[in-house]
Parts: C-alpha cells; sequence; structure tokens
C-alpha cells in the first residue's frame, strides 16, 4: 500500500497525489477528463499522478461503461480506487461483550462479529476473546490478517494517547493496562485505542444521529455514565483523555451512587448487573410504586449529570446511548431539566446505531488513521493533537 511521507520527491507531488487519490475514492470509475475538472489539476499532472497510484496498488484501471464499448473510437480509460488494497477493523471491549467490524479503505462494512464475555473475565481471558473473534471475522470474509492497515479499539476507562488505559474501573485488571501495545503484538498495525463513550460519539457523527452536528455530546447511559464529545466537528479528550466523565458527578455533594438510586431494596445495584437494572424498570412500568419511585430517582440523577455538561460545552445535540437508550421515560425527563436549566436547550435524540456505536466509532479511528496517510488530511474528527 502506497504511502505519501516525507522521503517523497517534492511536497506538491504529495499534495497532487492526495488530491487525485481523494477524488478517486470519492467517485465510481472516472476518466482522466473527469479527475482533471474535479481537481483543477493539469491533465499530465493527473496522468502521472495515476500512473503513480497504479503502481503502489491502490488505483487499477476499470473496465468501460455499459454503453461505451459500442460506441465507434477507444472508449476513454476509467480508473477506481481499490478500497480491497487494504483493511480496517472496529472492535468494541466491553464488560459483557465484545464486538468488531470489518472494512476495505473506503470504511464500508464487509464484515462483524461479536461474543458475549463474562463481567468477571480478566484482561487475558478477554483479549484472548477479542483475537478469537477477530479470527473469525477475518475467516468468514475472506480477509488476511496482513492486509489489515489499521484497528481502532473502544474500550470504557481513560485512555492515554499510547493506548495505556489509565484509570478502568468497569472491566476486571483493566487499570494499568497497556492496551495498545499488547494489541499491536497480535495485529503488527497500528492500533488506536479510545474511550467507548467517545468512540460512540464520533460513530453517531459519521453514521448516526448527528451527521449534521459538529457540537454535540453523547451520553453512554448506564449506572456509570460517561460522556463523549465532538466541539467544532473534532472530539474532545480534555487534557488528560478525563474528559465527559460524568458518572463521578455524585461525588461533588452527592453522597448516594446510582447503584443505591436505583435499588428498590437495601442494597445497591452491581454497576454492571444490566439484568437487575432491566427488572427494575420492568417494574416500573407494571405499576411497582417503588420501582417507580427508584426510576425516576435514577432519571433525575441522570439529566442532572447531562446538564451540567450540557452548560459547560453548549452543544447543538445530545445523543442518548448504551443500555438506558431503549428504556422508556428518559428522554423527555431530559429534554425537560435541559429546558430548566440551560439557556440554550439543545435538542435531544437517541442513537440511532444502538450497540453497534462503539464499534463503529473505533472502525473511523483506524479510517482516519488511514486517511491522514493517503490523503494528508491534518485535521480529521479523531485526531490527536
Amino acid at each position: 500500500m502506497g504511502r505519501l511521507t516525507g522521503g517523497d520527491p517534492s511536497l506538491l507531488r504529495r499534495i497532487n497525489s492526495a488530491v487525485v487519490l481523494h477524488a478517486l475514492r470519492g467517485a465510481g470509475s472516472p476518466t482522466l477528463t473527469d479527475l482533471t475538472r474535479v481537481t483543477g489539476l493539469s491533465r499530465p499532472t493527473v496522468e502521472g499522478v495515476v500512473e503513480g497510484l497504479m503502481v503502489t496498488g491502490l488505483v487499477v484501471e476499470a473496465p468501460p461503461e455499459e454503453g461505451e464499448a459500442r460506441r465507434q473510437g477507444r472508449p476513454a480509460r476509467r480508473f477506481r480506487f481499490r478500497a480491497e488494497a487494504g483493511h480496517l477493523m472496529g472492535v468494541e471491549i466491553g464488560p459483557h461483550r465484545i464486538a468488531a467490524l470489518l472494512s476495505g479503505l473506503d470504511g464500508r462494512v464487509i464484515g462483524a462479529g461479536s461474543r458475549e464475555v463474562s463481567e468477571t473475565a480478566s484482561a487475558d481471558e478477554r483479549l484472548d476473546r477479542v483475537r478469537a473473534m477477530v479470527a473469525d471475522v477475518l475467516r468468514r470474509a475472506g480477509v488476511a490478517r496482513g492486509s489489515l492497515r489499521a484497528v481502532g479499539v473502544g474500550t470504557p476507562g481513560i485512555v492515554e494517547a499510547d493506548g495505556t488505559v489509565r484509570l478502568g474501573t468497569a472491566l476486571p485488571d483493566w487499570t494499568g493496562l497497556p492496551l495498545g501495545e499488547r494489541l499491536r503484538r497480535s495485529f503488527r498495525c497500528p492500533v488506536l485505542v479510545e474511550n467507548d463513550a467517545n468512540a460512540a460519539a464520533v460513530a453517531e457523527h459519521w453514521k448516526g444521529a448527528a451527521v449534521e452536528s459538529d457540537d454535540i455530546v453523547f451520553v453512554m447511559a448506564g449506572l456509570s455514565p460517561g460522556a463523549g464529545s465532538l466541539i467544532g466537528g473534532r472530539l474532545h479528550r480534555g487534557f488528560g483523555g478525563a474528559a465527559g466523565e460524568i458518572g463521578a458527578l455524585h461525588l461533588l455533594g452527592r453522597e448516594v451512587t446510582p447503584e443505591r438510586l436505583l435499588s428498590t431494596t437495601d442494597e445497591p445495584l452491581h454497576p454492571l448487573d444490566e439484568q437487575a437494572v432491566a427488572a427494575v424498570f420492568r417494574q416500573a412500568r407494571q405499576g411497582d410504586a417503588g420501582a417507580q419511585q427508584a426510576v425516576e430517582r435514577f432519571i433525575r440523577r441522570l439529566v442532572h449529570d447531562v446538564a451540567a455538561l450540557v452548560l459547560a460545552l453548549d452543544p447543538e445535540l445530545v445523543v442518548v446511548g448504551g443500555w438506558a437508550a431503549g428504556l422508556d421515560g428518559v428522554l423527555e425527563p431530559l429534554r425537560g431539566e435541559l429546558e430548566r436549566y440551560c439557556l440554550r436547550p439543545p435538542r435531544v435524540a437517541l442513537s440511532l446505531l444502538g450497540e453497534a456505536a462503539v464499534a463503529t466509532g473505533a472502525l473511523r479511528l483506524a479510517l482516519d488513521h488511514v486517511e491522514e496517510q493517503l490523503f494528508a488530511v491534518e485535521g480529521t474528527v479523531t485526531a490527536r493533537r
């Protein structure tokens, strides 16, 4: 696969290559005339760039379009971007499941897989499941592991730039885990690790409820809620990667944890016990007074936490995801509280990607990495400064 590096003959040639390649990827099978018109470059320049890209394997000559072959004379040569010249993968590593999406260099998904995993599994066990699932997805898609050019990973916790999980209480043995380093040994390609809520925010901006908004907050709703945000179209991680940790707001004078707020007994729920959480919401829908009070307490805390983030960031849109996205009664109280507390209440919507949000955002991480190489992109959504 070709790379545009500082060792190329000239900066101008690298820029021209990026411009032509970007035009090819966004078109079906353009001719040289088409590329000249779209890029604004001269025909000899475009022709030279295309020939060079064909040598790298990123571009191939395409067959004539239907009808062209029947005309008199030789049809104009057409070219296409070879999305199959390399592959990308997005992986979600969660408390209860792992999931993966596989795509070509154009980001179009060509394979997927998921497996359940115990919330008590050790880090080694969880990573073994990841490797096994990835191998299965590659095998079913007929893609060699060596074809992977980048892998994105979404995981709970505060993640440093090198892929180390600085703090991760949702998974056993996760705090201090050099996750990026461990996975690079298996994939032998760049591995980009991101917090799961951040990855989900990127996914909703790419393919979900926030495609037309550049200032958004994605809320990973649950007993330990988190949030990811985009400001001006760029992912906002904060100085140390801890932006959006709204699950810790109860420490600011609120001693009652969300696990106790949603409990209908004297014992707090376990933060990862999704079945127990779902049971409380189910009992509330069935009219149980104690469960209804617990749900009201929980939603009130959740919307106050989200309101604090909205007041700080003033987003255009708040997207609610995580397991609470499918529960009745979350959106309207959230809208009401935001109207009550915020000078300019944002729009509120449910995630359109559901449980696929984290893996989709992780795939976008991998795609951004490759785009920085191929298209000389300086300001991708997920680029770290």
